[in-house]
C-alpha cells in the first residue's frame, strides 16, 4: 500500500462555502415545491418544466466554443395519465436531495435510488422499480433547478486518477500527489471547491491520457516528474469529477490540458467531450468544458512517421465509418480543415490505432519518445 502523505488541516471558507452552496440549492428545491403546492391550492394542474436534454436541443456557442443547452422544454404534469409517475418521481427525488442537503449528507447516485424508493402505501406499486428509472430523474432536476448533481449532495463511483506536482487538501486531508503510489490518487465524483482545494502547484501542464493502462506506464515511468506536468485519465469516455477537475485545474491554475487519446472516432469523440463539452450535459459545459485543450495524438500520419509495425493497425468497422462522419457533421468540428484531413486519413488507411499499441516499438517509447516529441511540436497539436 502506497505511503500518503496526509494531515489535517483547516480550510478557511470551506464550511461557509458549502453552505452557501447547499442553501442556495435547498431554495430551489423549496421554489419548485412551492410551485406545486400553489398550482393545487388553484385547482390548477401541478407541471414541472423540464429543458429537453437532446441533440435537436443543444448549440454550439462559436465565441465562447463550448456547446449550450437550448430554450426548448417539456412539461411534466400531474394529470397527464402518460406523464403522472414521472411528476411524482421528480418530486420524490427533490425531496430526497433537499434531505441531503438539510442533514448535509451525500449519497452515491444508487443510494439515492434506494433512499426514494418504497412501495406506495395501499398499492402494490413502487415508486422506482429499478435504478433505470431513477437516473434519469436525476439529470432532469439537475437542469430543471440549473444545479450540478454535486450540489444536490449526490455522487457517482469514482473513475479515473491522477499523479503529478500538485498538492491538494481534499475534505482537510493535505495529500501531495507525489506519493501516490503506484495507483495515484483516486478523482472523486466531488471536486468542488467547498471539497478539494489546490495548495502548492508546480506543474507546467497536464497531460490527460485515455485509458488506466496507458495511465499506469507514464505512472511508472515518472513522467509526471520528468516533464514537470500532472498525468490524468478517465477511464475511457471521463466522467463528471474528472472532466470538472481538468476545467478547475485549467482555470484556477492555468494549466494547459493536453490529450493523449486514440486514434479512432471514439478517441475523437472523447477529445470532443472535454473540450466543447457533450450533448447530454450541455447545461453543465460553462463549468466543465475546456475549449482550450490540444489533441496531441495518437495521429493518422504516426503510422508512417514512426514507421509502425502493421501489428498496430485495427481494421475499421461500418461504425467506425459512420461514427467518424457524424463528428465531422458537429458544428464545432465542422470546416476545420487539420480535423478533416485526420479523419479522412484514418479512413484511407481503414484501420485506428491504440495508444497501447505503440508498446511494438518498445515498452516505453510513448513514455522516453513518443509524447516528448509530439510536446515539441506544437504547430502540429490539433485543435
Amino acid at each position: 500500500m502506497a505511503k500518503t502523505k496526509s494531515k489535517r488541516k483547516s480550510v478557511t471558507g470551506s464550511s461557509s462555502t458549502r453552505a452557501k452552496k447547499g442553501s442556495a440549492t435547498a431554495s430551489k428545491i423549496i421554489g419548485l415545491a412551492e410551485a406545486v403546492e400553489l398550482a393545487a391550492s388553484k385547482k390548477r394542474d401541478p407541471a414541472i418544466d423540464i429543458p429537453i436534454r437532446s441533440l435537436s436541443n443543444a448549440k454550439y456557442n462559436k465565441q465562447k466554443r463550448i456547446i449550450e443547452m437550448g430554450d426548448r422544454r417539456q412539461t411534466r404534469s400531474f394529470f397527464n395519465l402518460g406523464q403522472a409517475k414521472n411528476f411524482m418521481q421528480t418530486v420524490l427525488i427533490a425531496s430526497g436531495c433537499k434531505k441531503l442537503i438539510d442533514e448535509d449528507k451525500t449519497v452515491s447516485i444508487r443510494g439515492l435510488y434506494y433512499l426514494t424508493k418504497h412501495t406506495i402505501p395501499g398499492t402494490s406499486e413502487k415508486t422506482f422499480n429499478d435504478q433505470a428509472e431513477s437516473d434519469p430523474i436525476i439529470e432532469d432536476l439537475e437542469v430543471a433547478l440549473e444545479s450540478l448533481r454535486e450540489e444536490l449532495h449526490v455522487f457517482a463511483d469514482n473513475r479515473g486518477s491522477i499523479a503529478g506536482n500538485l498538492t491538494i487538501v481534499s475534505r482537510g486531508d493535505e495529500i501531495d500527489l507525489r506519493r501516490m503510489g503506484a495507483g495515484g490518487f483516486s478523482i472523486p465524483s466531488i471536486v468542488e471547491p467547498d471539497v478539494m482545494q489546490f495548495k502548492k502547484c508546480e506543474a507546467k501542464f497536464i497531460l490527460h491520457v485515455e485509458k488506466g493502462t496507458v495511465w499506469n506506464r507514464f505512472n511508472e515511468d515518472k513522467f509526471w516528474q520528468k516533464h514537470n506536468c500532472i498525468l490524468t485519465h478517465g477511464g475511457g469516455q471521463p466522467p463528471r469529477g474528472v472532466r470538472r477537475l481538468l476545467y478547475r485545474m485549467h482555470n484556477e491554475l492555468k494549466l494547459p490540458v493536453i490529450c493523449l487519446l486514440d486514434n479512432d472516432p471514439w478517441g475523437f469523440y472523447i477529445y470532443s467531450v472535454i473540450k466543447q463539452g457533450s450533448i447530454n450535459l450541455a447545461f453543465e459545459s460553462e463549468r466543465m468544458a475546456v475549449p482550450d485543450a490540444k489533441f496531441i495524438g495518437v495521429r493518422s500520419h504516426d503510422y508512417e512517421e514512426y514507421e509502425l509495425s502493421d501489428d498496430v493497425k485495427i481494421a475499421v468497422d461500418d461504425k467506425d465509418i459512420k461514427r467518424a462522419k457524424q463528428i465531422m457533421e458537429y458544428p464545432w468540428f465542422k470546416g476545420k480543415k487539420e480535423w478533416e484531413k485526420e479523419v479522412a486519413l484514418m479512413l484511407k488507411h481503414g484501420f485506428k490505432m491504440e495508444v497501447e499499441s505503440l508498446l511494438t516499438k518498445s515498452i516505453s517509447f510513448v513514455t522516453e519518445s513518443y509524447v516528448p516529441q509530439k510536446l515539441k511540436q506544437r504547430s502540429k497539436w490539433l485543435d
